[in-house]
This record gives structure tokens, C-alpha cells and sequence, in this order.
């Protein structure tokens, strides 16, 4: 009966053993620095544009959304990648880059002309999406996904919110761009019904004799 229960207690120590180390093993496992993963938000339509709810708009139609502390990530909506269409090249501020709200910090090239658009907030440029200067289209078929442009460190997260389209008008100030954009091109809106309220994947180039580069300038508000 003494030599079981002396086995007993060794084997109830070597189990108590085996579990308390592997709970070590495991607290002592490194955790994988957390990655950027693309501003995949789903989201509503305005006038045929989507304009997710769960990203900020600046006026001059580029966005933003919180992907962790005191880091956000930014590209153009739909209706800017629409609006600028097809372009051949894109060009973006470089790493390290201190950027100011509404400063002109992204650049589309079509046709040998360039339009531009402004940052929607201060900080400095941490991560810079590659893929979508290999790749321009990207920027039109997946604008809030695949399509965003930079990463930027805000040490202010209040910075973040200044300046935006606030939230409960968001809806309005899409539907107001997009009236005002069908008032000077009325062709544009009878093709948005033709093909179901969607945006062509390139609104101008049905427009040879519009300038695209005032055009996209007055609603990114390089003008």
C-alpha cells in the first residue's frame, strides 16, 4: 500500500510538472508583430458610390480608417478612383515623410498630365503600398481594399478627425458631389442609370472633350 501511494505521488508530481512548463513554454513563445491587412470595410452606396460607413472622408475624397494605435491607413474613395479613371502611374510621398493635413501628397498620371490629391492627416508616412504603384488599376477596383495607398503614424489621434467629413453628413456631402458632377456632365448620370446606378470603372473617358485634369482638380481640391 506505501509503494502505490509513493507512486501515486511522484506520478501526480511529474504531471503537475509537465503542465506547469508547458504553460511556461508557452508564455515564452514569441507573438508575431501584428501585420497590415487592407481597410476592408463593406459599407453603403451613395449615388451609386460606396462610402463605407466605418471609414472618414476628407472633402477632397481621400480616406481614412484607425487600423491600430496611433496608425491609420489612407487611399481615395470610389468616386476619386472613378473620377481619375485609368491612370498610368502613381506617385506617393516616401518612408519617413512628415505629412500635413490637406498638404498634396498623392500624385495620378494620365495622358501626360498630372492631377493630385491631398492627405486627409498629419503625421509620418510609415508604410507605403507598393502593389498599387506596380499595379495603378488596383486603385479603381478595390479603392477601401487592395487600392490604399499609405500607412501614416499620427502621434495625435485627435489630428485624425479634424478637418473630415463628419459623420452624420457623409451621406449628404457624396450625394451633393455627385449632383454637382452629373449638373456639369449630365451624360455621365443617363450611363449611372443605364448600367444600374453603378459608376464606370473610368467616368471621363466617354468624355474625350472634358479636361480631366481640371475636372478631378476641382473635386480634390487641387484647384
Amino acid at each position: 500500500m506505501t509503494v502505490i501511494l509513493v507512486l501515486a505521488f511522484f506520478l501526480s508530481f511529474i504531471v503537475l510538472d509537465y503542465f506547469l512548463n508547458r504553460r511556461k513554454a508557452m508564455a515564452t513563445v514569441p507573438v508575431a508583430a501584428p501585420q497590415t491587412v487592407p481597410a476592408l470595410m463593406g459599407g453603403d452606396y451613395v449615388d451609386g458610390f460606396l462610402t463605407p460607413e466605418r471609414v472618414s472622408y476628407h472633402p477632397g475624397h481621400s480616406w481614412l480608417v484607425r487600423e491600430r494605435k496611433n496608425v491609420v491607413r489612407v487611399g481615395a474613395d470610389e468616386f476619386a478612383a472613378a473620377l481619375v479613371g485609368k491612370v498610368e502611374k502613381i506617385e506617393l510621398p516616401k518612408l519617413g515623410q512628415w505629412i500635413r493635413q490637406g498638404q498634396r501628397v498623392m500624385s495620378f498620371y494620365r495622358n501626360g498630365q498630372k492631377t493630385e490629391m491631398v492627405s486627409p492627416t498629419e503625421g509620418e508616412v510609415l508604410e507605403i503600398n507598393t502593389e498599387v504603384l506596380n499595379n495603378p488599376a488596383l486603385l479603381r477596383q478595390d479603392p477601401y481594399g487592395k487600392g490604399w495607398m499609405i500607412a501614416v503614424h499620427v502621434p495625435d489621434e485627435e489630428t485624425t478627425t479634424r478637418n473630415l467629413v463628419p459623420k452624420g453628413l457623409v451621406r449628404e456631402w457624396m450625394r451633393e458631389a455627385a449632383e454637382r458632377l452629373y449638373s456639369h456632365q449630365p451624360a455621365l448620370a443617363g450611363a449611372m442609370a443605364a448600367d444600374g446606378g453603378r459608376p464606370a470603372e473610368d467616368l471621363l473617358a466617354a468624355l474625350p472633350d472634358t479636361d480631366w485634369k481640371a475636372v478631378t482638380a476641382d473635386f480634390l481640391l487641387t484647384a
